[in-house]
């Protein structure tokens, strides 16, 4: 919570959203989901503009949490991943990116499920979490908001192999995520 200049206290909530799945289409291989590893197939969602625009009229912070191994797999460059990241700030309205780089074997915090990425934009923007949503298209996405109190949002898109969570709401894209979280805000601005 921070404090407002008159005094006052002020909740900043947040809408943490995975990219790839969620902002950006990801490559299918085998009937499973990835990164995409260049610019030339790095496509962002067409309906994630106008869906970010609305949650950011709405008053919440968007912050992008992201796991991506293929970094620490030496499968695709740090720097190609921040083009990337860059084509992402240009066409939406986001105040953060938080990024893991490590492959699946380095036991870091930040790596989705553990909710190390929620935890330093939470610190670094001033965010409260018990007011926040986290929206992801894997388990793990829906482990790191319940480890940090966010409401959660699973954008189903019938993955193989891939376990369904237990999230609060359960959506088809980001569009349909971003009208769940603007009809569940209640006269006051808190989640319901």
């Amino acid at each position: 919570m921070t404090i407002a200049p008159d005094g006052d206290s002020q909740t900043r909530r947040a809408v943490f959203l995975d990219r790839d799945g969620v902002l950006v289409v990801p490559e299918f291989r085998d009937g499973r989901s990835f990164a995409p590893r260049t610019l030339q197939t790095f496509k962002i969602y067409d309906d994630a503009q106008s869906a970010l625009y609305a949650l950011k009229k709405a008053g919440f912070l968007l912050v992008v949490v992201t796991n991506q191994p293929d970094i620490g797999n030496g499968l695709v460059g740090p720097a190609v991943v921040e083009l990337m990241h860059n084509k992402l700030r240009d066409a939406l309205p986001i105040d953060r990116i938080e990024l893991c780089p490590h492959s699946r074997d380095v036991n870091c915090r930040c790596r989705k499920p553990k909710p190390g990425m929620l935890l330093n934009a939470a610190a670094a923007l001033g965010i409260d979490l018990s007011a926040s949503v986290m929206v992801g298209d894997r388990a793990t996405d829906v482990e790191a908001g319940q480890a940090v109190g966010c409401r959660t949002i699973f954008i189903d898109l019938n993955y193989e192999r891939e376990p369904r969570p237990d999230a609060d709401w359960v959506a088809g894209s980001v569009s349909e995520a971003a009208n769940i979280i603007l009809t569940e805000i209640s006269e006051g601005g808190a989640l319901q």
